[in-house]
Parts: structure tokens; C-alpha cells; sequence
């Protein structure tokens, strides 16, 4: 029977957005990505953004695959095989890639996974071949962090690099069911959190350090590691390609699924809270605790099992640009959310009867989604914008700065074609933000810029242009 696709959802709390539902514009469509292509069990979708036009799809097994973003292709070739120290089943396996800002040059990428006996999670550090680009050396592993597993479940496992450079993971509150051992408000524990690493340094003993900046860092029995806590079991977030805003999709436990956008130190309730909702009334004090922007119950019109997306700014189904696209595991449910001038809006996409274990992108932003059962990769078409112009067609020209090399400042210089929000950042050779030159909305026309680098040592930077749509990426030398 196809499910009834008005979503209907209840508010127990008086909150400041403003909501709206309804489905979507119905020229969106859902198609086979690769047609000639299967996997196994897939929980993960990621490109390199090397240049290589490559996917790479993480099976829960232990196995990533890598083949070329092309439609017709007809086989896959096994990336890395840790299938010997990753255990799998359940809600554990080999759960979430990343690929490192300089991966091109490095060769580094990272992988979350979980073991048993004992039964820990793992962060570690793998590099890919320098004779095959196609294949990693699982000999190269470097351990990052291990984090121990009281319970076989949420386990959280998305890791990623955010605008900053640093690497951002999450974990569950450790599992078993209403988190028994209180780790989402254990400030001493990395369970129920999403910390952030810098994981191009070392400190002491550790195979990373701690930024200085992480909202704990020097408080005793705190985790300094912790950029946001709160949180019951976080399978998949992402960052604003744009703005940098932080999505987060946490499963929920009995009644509510939750969307969060995370902001640093911020206390997301759990497990205090479920949704807006109170989860022990007998003891609920909201004070502090930071609200979600959207939920949605259990139910065939919502779901079960929410499944954490991306906004949107890819070129074929334009309608959807500037959306966060997220769906329901259980439902199949597939939604676009965004939230303009302090409202809300959710729409239903399509109802479908897939498995929904996570979203990817590939180098043109483009947006796909794995069936976990079929083991399918799907994406999605609609209002392309053709070659003529149009939304998505870049509007804007970054000049290479002048003098290059130069000592002590240089120029930097873009073209706008209209008014538009657009940022200018400068970026290190280890992808950390050093500066912001300009962000906003800019007006159309001709700008120029001096940077002259401050307390900053003689190396090579790079300097980005953004826009909702599009940006590009140039490099300078600085002679000290």
C-alpha cells in the first residue's frame, strides 16, 4: 500500500522558528546512479575532491570500493580491505570515510570502524598506494583515537573535515537503550558527542592534538576533545558547502527523530530530551539545553531511523539547491528542509522503498543515496540548468593575486557578475582557515583586497572564493 505522503507533526514545545510542511516540486525524480553497480551492505558515500571525478563507496563489511563517476561503468575495484580487523554486524562495521584536504598531494584518508574484543571504536589514518591510485596500503594504518564501547550499539561513526581543517567525528552515547550510563551529559566521556581534532599535529601522547579554541579545552574532567555534546546517536552529519553551518541528523529513541544544526559548546539535550520533547518527565530541567531545528515522530508518515543528508548545490535538480536533503532509513521517506528568515520549511520529496543508510557527493555536488538492502546507489534529477546559463552557471571570476611570490602583501582580486553572498578565505597547506578577507553579500562589479600575512611564516597558501553554487581555489607564496 503507498503510504499517505502529508507529513503531520506535533510540537510539544512553544519554539522561535517557524514551521511549514508540504511535498515538494514533483519534477524531482529519483534514478540509478550506477545501474551495473552493487555493494554490499554500503554505509558510506565520499569523493576525494582530488580532481580524479572518483566515488568511493564504504561497505559495512570492512571494504571500501573506488570506480569513476560514470554512469555506464560496469566494475568496481577494492580501495582498501580491512575486513581482518574491523567487526561488523549490527550497528558496527566499517562506518565512515575521510578523505584529508591535501589528499591529492598526501595521500591521506581516514576511517572510522569498530572492534570487539574489546569492543572499541577506531579512528585511524590510512594512506593510498604511490604506484595505484586506485589502491590504499592497509600496512599504512595510523591510529588516531580509540574509544571504548560499553554496548554494541550507537556507535555513531561519520567523520569528516570541516572548513577549519580540523577533523570532526561523532559517537553515540554508547548504546544500550536510554543511556543508561549517562555519557550525553558526561562531559568526561567522548560518547553522546561530536568532537574536533587537529590531527596534522601530535601532543604528548597522542596522535593528534586539541584545538585551542574547542569549547573545553583546560576545564577539569572535560574532554577537551568535545565541540558539542547532548547527543543520543549522531550516524551521519555534514557541512554547508556554503556557509559552513554544521547539519547534524540524531537518531532518536522511541518517539522522536531530530535534526540539529551544531554550534560550538552547545548542549543538545540528550538524554534529558528527546526531540523538543521531554524524555523522563519526572526529571526535566531545559534550561541550557540547545533545541533542534526540526523533528518528526514514529510513523509511516515520518519514520524511525533518521538518516542525515546534505545541502544541496549541484546542477541537476535545481529546485533543491540550497536545501538540506535528509530521509528515514525505516520509512524511506525523503525530505528537503531549509530555513528562511527564521522559518522552517519541510517538504516531502518521494516516498520510496529504500533502505536509506546514507547520502554522498561527488566532485560536481551532486547528491546521491545508498539502499543498504539492494545495496543500489540512487541520485536525483529535476531542473537541470542547461549550458546557457542559469542558477548554477558561475557568476563570478577570481584572478590570480599579484605580486606571487610576495613579501610583505599581495592583491587579490575577483569579478562579480551580481549581487550575491560570496566569501574570500585564505587556507594553509594543512587546509586550516588562517584568514577571512570578505563575506557577505557583495555587490556586483570589480574588488580588490591586500592580505599581508600577521604572526604567519613564510610557506604556501591558498586563497578561496565562495558562492552558493560554485567556488575556486588558488595558490600564493609568501616569502618571509
Amino acid at each position: 500500500m503507498k503510504l499517505n505522503k502529508k507529513l503531520t507533526f506535533s510540537l510539544a514545545v512553544v519554539f522561535p522558528l517557524l514551521f511549514a510542511v508540504g511535498n515538494t516540486n514533483a519534477q524531482t525524480k529519483i534514478v540509478e546512479a550506477f545501474p551495473n553497480l552493487s555493494f554490499s551492505s554500503p554505509v558510506d558515500i565520499q569523493n576525494a575532491s582530488d580532481g580524479s571525478n572518483r566515488i568511493f563507496v564504504v561497505e559495512q563489511r570492512g571494504i571500501i570500493k573506488v570506480f569513476p563517476d560514470d554512469s555506464t561503468i560496469n566494475a568496481s575495484q577494492i580501495f582498501l580491505d580491512i575486513t581482518d580487523r574491523v567487526s561488523s554486524g549490527g550497528e558496527m562495521g566499517l562506518l565512515g570515510l575521510a578523505f584529508h584536504p591535501l589528499f591529492k598531494s598526501n595521500g591521506y584518508f581516514y576511517v572510522d570502524y569498530t572492534t570487539s574484543n574489546p569492543r572499541k571504536t577506531v579512528i585511524s589514518r590510512f594512506q593510498v598506494s604511490p604506484v595505484n591510485a586506485n589502491s590504499a596500503n592497509a600496512s599504512s594504518e595510523k591510529i588516531i583515537l580509540e574509544v571504548s564501547q560499553p554496548y554494541s550499539n550507537h556507535n555513531g561513526g561519520q567523520i569528516s573535515f570541516g572548513p577549519d581543517g580540523y577533523l570532526y567525528a561523532s559517537f553515540g552515547d554508547g548504546g544500550s537503550g536510554g543511556d543508561p550510563d549517562g555519557n550525553g551529559q558526561n562531559l568526561n566521556s567522548l560518547l553522546g558527542s561530536i568532537i574536533r581534532i587537529d590531527v596534522n599535529n601530535s601532543s604528548g601522547n597522542l596522535n593528534y592534538s586539541i584545538p585551542s579554541d574547542n569549547p573545553f579545552v583546560g576545564l577539569p574532567d572535560h574532554r577537551g576533545e568535545i565541540y558539542a555534546y547532548g547527543l543520543r546517536n549522531v550516524w551521519r552529519f555534514s557541512f554547508d558547502n556554503f556557509n559552513g553551518n554544521l547539519w547534524a541528523a540524531d537518531v532518536g529513541q522511541g518517539l522522536w527523530e531530530e535534526i540539529d544544526l551544531i554550534k560550538k559548546g552547545k548542549n543538545y539535550g540528550w538524554n534529558i530530551m528527546e526531540g523538543f520533547h521531554c524524555y523522563n518527565a519526572s526529571s526535566c530541567d531545559t534550561n541550557g539545553l540547545t533545541k533542534p531545528v526540526w523533528e518528526y515522530g514514529h510513523n509511516p508518515q515520518g519514520g524511525y531511523s533518521i538518516t542525515g543528508g546534505y545541502v544541496y548545490y549541484g546542477t541537476n535538480a535545481s529546485e533543491l539547491t540550497g536545501k538540506y536533503i535528509y530521509g528515514d532509513y525505516v520509512s524511506g521517506n525523503i525530505w528537503s528542509l531549509d530555513i528562511t528568515n527564521g522559518i522552517v520549511n519541510n517538504r516531502l520529496i518521494q516516498n520510496t522503498s529504500y533502505n536509506i543508510s546514507t547520502f554522498g557527493k561527488d566532485e560536481k555536488n551532486e547528491l546521491f543515496f545508498a539502499d543498504y538492502s539492494q545495496g543500489k546507489i540512487y541520485k536525483f534529477t529535476g531542473d537541470k540548468v542547461n549550458s546557457t546559463g542559469g542558477i548554477n552557471q558561475p557568476t563570478f571570476k577570481l584572478k590570480q593575486n599579484y605580486p606571487n611570490p610576495f613579501n610583505p602583501n599581495t592583491t587579490i582580486e575577483f569579478t562579480l557578475e551580481k549581487d550575491q553572498n560570496a566569501k574570500v578565505e585564505i587556507f594553509n597547506t594543512l587546509g586550516q582557515l588562517v584568514d577571512v578577507l570578505i563575506s557577505g553579500t557583495i555587490k556586483k562589479g570589480s574588488h580588490s583586497f591586500q592580505w599581508r600575512p600577521v604572526n604567519t611564516a613564510g610557506s604556501i597558501y591558498y586563497y578561496k572564493l565562495t558562492t552558493k553554487i560554485h567556488s575556486v581555489i588558488k595558490k600564493m607564496v609568501y616569502l618571509k
